[in-house]
C-alpha cells in the first residue's frame, strides 16, 4: 500500500530541504509542486522559471490530479508530495487529498518575506501563500478525522531530529535517521524553477542552523507582512512543539 504524505508549504519556507528529507529514505519517492505548471498556465502569472516551467511540466489540473495518485516510480512505500496552497486555483479538483495524509509547513512572514524578495522583488499577498494555506487547513479539518499536523520550520532548525520524529509519529509513519542528511546537487526530480530557487538547497547537506533573529521587513511589504500574519499566528499556535 502507497502512503502518501502532502506537504503544504508557502515559498521560501525549508520546503525544499523537507523534499530532500523525505527523499534521502529508501522507502520514500517525492513528487514537487505538481500544480505548479497548471497554476501559472490558469492564471497568467509572471514567475521565475515560468516558461521552462510551463515547458518541462504537465499543464492541465486534471492530469496533475493522476500524477498524484498514480503509484511511487519504484513502488516506494511512501510518496511524499510538496504542495503549494496557492498553486490550488480555484476550480481544481481537491476530491484527491481524501486519499493522502496531510501536514502543513509555517515559517515566519518576515523570513519568508525577506527570502522571497531576494527571488521576485514585485509580488501580492496571494503569491506567498499565507491566506490559501490557512483556507486549506481549516478544508482539511473539515473533513479529516483529526486536524493535519502543523510543523515550524524555525523548531526544525532547531532540531530537526526530534522535530522529525514527532512529525513522523503524527503522520503514523517510521521515523528513519536518513532523514537529517543528504548528499549535495540537483535531483531529477527537482521542478524547472530549480535554477532559479534551490540554489541553497543545492549546496546543503542537511538542515541548516536557525537564525538568531528576524529580518525587518521593509516598508513597501508592511502591508503583506501584516496580511500574512494574520493567518500564521492562528496555524502556529496548533504546530508541533518539542517538549
Amino acid at each position: 500500500m502507497t502512503i502518501r504524505i502532502c506537504m503544504w508549504s508557502g515559498p521560501r519556507n525549508l520546503s525544499s530541504a523537507m523534499m530532500r528529507s523525505f527523499e534521502a529514505r529508501n522507502d520514500c519517492a517525492v513528487l514537487d509542486e505538481p500544480f505548479f505548471a497548471p497554476y501559472l498556465a490558469v492564471t497568467g502569472v509572471d514567475h521565475p522559471g515560468r516558461e521552462e516551467t510551463l515547458a518541462a511540466h504537465e499543464t492541465d489540473p486534471n492530469k496533475a490530479v493522476k500524477v498524484c495518485l498514480q503509484r511511487p516510480p519504484n513502488d516506494e512505500s511512501l510518496y511524499f508530495q510538496k504542495h503549494m496552497p496557492h498553486q490550488m486555483n480555484d476550480g481544481f479538483d481537491r476530491s484527491w487529498m481524501h486519499q493522502c495524509r496531510h501536514f502543513f509547513l509555517l515559517r515566519d512572514p518576515a523570513a519568508v518575506i525577506a527570502s522571497y524578495a531576494k527571488g521576485r522583488t514585485k509580488f501580492t499577498t496571494e503569491d506567498i501563500g499565507f491566506l490559501q494555506q490557512a483556507q486549506l487547513y481549516d478544508e482539511i479539518c473539515g473533513w479529516a478525522d483529526t486536524p493535519p499536523p502543523i510543523i515550524s520550520s524555525e523548531d526544525i532548525l532547531k532540531n530537526p531530529e526530534a522535530m522529525l520524529r514527532k512529525l513522523c509519529v503524527a503522520l503514523d509513519i517510521q521515523f528513519d535517521p536518513a532523514m537529517l542528511s543528504w548528499p549535495k546537487g540537483r535531483r531529477a526530480t527537482d521542478g524547472a524553477w530549480a535554477p532559479y530557487w534551490y540554489k541553497n538547497v543545492e549546496a546543503s547537506t542537511g538542515f541548516g542552523e536557525p537564525k538568531e533573529t528576524l529580518p525587518a521587513v521593509e516598508p513597501r511589504y508592511l502591508e503583506i507582512y501584516e496580511k500574512c500574519s494574520q493567518a500564521y499566528l492562528p496555524l502556529y499556535t496548533h504546530r508541533l512543539r518539542n517538549k
